[in-house]
């Protein structure tokens, strides 16, 4: 099981380490603001009948980043993020993190509730990054 982390310890993992941040959000959860500098790869697409899993979600993964990549994940609460670095884990991936409380916040280990990324004051954006965007990480490597 992959570790979590809190959004603070995310961000010193990617400023001192080296990891990127997957947002496993929806593409209009994560249009609508984002970590500065995060990929979006949604684990679950959102449509007219609510949430539905992305097929494609290990495909993306693997042509966007290697086995070995140092990855942090991370949702809007942390429910989907863990999923996915489950997921990962089983693909093979070995260095991942789950970012407990995702983008906007939820439960702490002891069950409070945890202020995310965006309410904890880290950067936030709106326009991804020239190739962090779900679009160009699906048709890359095609």
């Amino acid at each position: 099981m992959s570790k979590r982390i809190s959004p603070q310890e995310a961000r010193e993992l990617m400023d001192k380490e080296g990891y990127v941040y997957v947002d496993v959000r929806s593409i209009s959860e994560s249009v609508a603001g984002h970590p500065e500098g995060a990929y979006n790869v949604p684990l679950m697409h959102m449509g007219p009948a609510g949430m539905t899993p992305n097929p494609e979600f290990l495909d993306v993964m693997r042509r966007a980043f290697p086995a070995d990549a140092k990855l942090v994940v991370a949702c809007k609460a942390g429910g989907r993020s863990a999923r996915a670095a489950s997921l990962l884990e089983s693909a093979g991936y070995t260095n991942v993190v789950d970012q407990r409380a995702g983008f906007e916040g939820g439960p702490d280990p002891s069950g409070r509730m945890e202020p995310g990324w965006r309410p904890a004051g880290l950067p936030v954006a709106r326009q991804a990054a020239a190739g962090h965007d779900y679009e160009a990480l699906r048709t890359r490597g095609r």
